[in-house]
């Protein structure tokens, strides 16, 4: 007898025969191999099984009344939900043409009564095999298919979120090249727009970069004591420019040590921020504050824009996760990636609180270091 690890589902068979001694005799051969058994008495019976729960293989008899086995294989072979079960035909019947018949009808195999169990055994775990590498293939080609879809998507969404910043920095370029028109911008603004398209660009390949070194766990966390009081206003003054217009707002806070890796809290911070920033508008407002928890310090940015709808919470953490607001499409969201892995590698934990029409709060909590 065969034992199977307790962790590997048995396989399921359907023993289709109406004649009990065949019925008992199989079914107590194909248990003593750890699979699991279902035998029925009739063709009937048989569809009605399947159609229940679909079975890994069906072992059919030919000559019985009313629905016979070919009848059986064809009513499973229209049907598009059952039409991949291998049925292998056991029958008293070893004339050519039934053999040639029953292939043609769609069988995987025949075996003529009086039969070997032995044999019976041997082509059962044959076709048993042969349809879990089958559907470990289908598996295989639903996850490649998968794979080339989130291709295609990135692929559109890392044009898309390119498209501004390059698109400013040709404008920035032809400006330069032509001769300052009264009372337009001076050569250093201009520069100055073209410096923050490059800033952009930059900063979105490095996102890419860094999300790749996280997962291979590639990025060295170098842990110091830091003050996430000290640090937030830094955070703060590194996106005022890109603010532009919107109001900046950091609450004055007690010390809030926690030893953690600074440069990455940083960059986690200017992250939120800068996702605050693309998604508020001209004359929003975003705040930051800071509070003391029993998991840690927690860090929340909060802005006045769009929101985010429920469903989108989790999924906007996730690579290349997107969400729709009201009026806009969150991007690739590798900013936000970044950030999840960054605080989750700190010991950290990261989260969203928002609702359509009622803005956004991203926050999250670094454990606080010892006294």
């Amino acid at each position: 007898m065969n034992v199977r690890p307790s962790s590997e589902k048995p396989a399921d068979i359907l023993v289709v025969d109406d004649t009990p001694a065949n019925l008992q005799l199989l079914v107590g051969m194909l248990k003593d191999q750890g699979w699991k058994v279902r035998p029925v008495p009739s063709g009937d019976m048989a569809l009605r099984a399947v159609n229940a729960s679909p079975p890994d293989l069906i072992l059919l008899d030919i000559m019985m009344p009313g629905m016979d086995g070919f009848e059986v294989i064809r009513r499973l072979k229209d049907n598009p939900a059952t039409r991949a079960i291998p049925v292998l035909f056991i029958s008293a019947l070893d004339e050519a043409e039934h053999t040639v018949r029953a292939f043609a009808s769609g069988a995987v195999d025949y075996v003529t009564k009086p039969f070997q169990l032995t044999e019976v055994e041997a082509r059962v775990r044959t076709h048993l095999e042969m349809r879990r590498q089958r559907v470990a293939l289908e598996r295989s080609f639903e996850q490649l298919r998968e794979m080339e879809r989130l291709r295609d998507d990135l692929t559109h969404m890392i044009a898309h979120d390119m498209r501004t910043p390059l698109l400013g920095l040709q404008l920035a370029l032809e400006l330069l090249a032509m001769p300052p028109a009264p009372g337009g911008e001076s050569p250093v603004d201009v520069m100055g727009h073209a410096r923050s398209a490059v800033a952009s660009l930059i900063e979105m390949v490095n996102q890419m970069l860094d999300v790749s070194r996280l997962e291979g766990g590639k990025v060295e966390i170098r842990r110091t004591r830091v003050d996430l009081a000290a640090l937030a206003p830094q955070a703060v003054g590194s996106i005022r420019l890109l603010a532009g217009t919107r109001t900046l707002t950091f609450a004055p806070a007690t010390p809030a040590p926690v030893e953690t890796d600074a440069e990455l809290v940083l960059r986690v911070m200017a992250n939120l921020l800068g996702n605050a920033v693309k998604y508020t508008s001209a004359n929003g407002h975003i705040a930051v504050s800071l509070a003391e928890t029993p998991a840690g310090w927690r860090v929340e940015v909060t802005d006045d824009g769009p929101g985010i709808a429920p469903e989108y919470h989790e999924r906007i953490f996730e690579k290349f996760g997107q969400a729709n607001g009201v009026h806009q499409r969150r991007g690739t969201g590798l900013g936000l990636t970044f950030a999840k892995m960054a605080v989750e590698a700190l010991g950290g934990s990261i989260g969203l609180r928002s609702s359509l029409g009622a803005g956004s709060t991203f926050w999250f909590v670094l454990p606080a270091a010892p006294a």
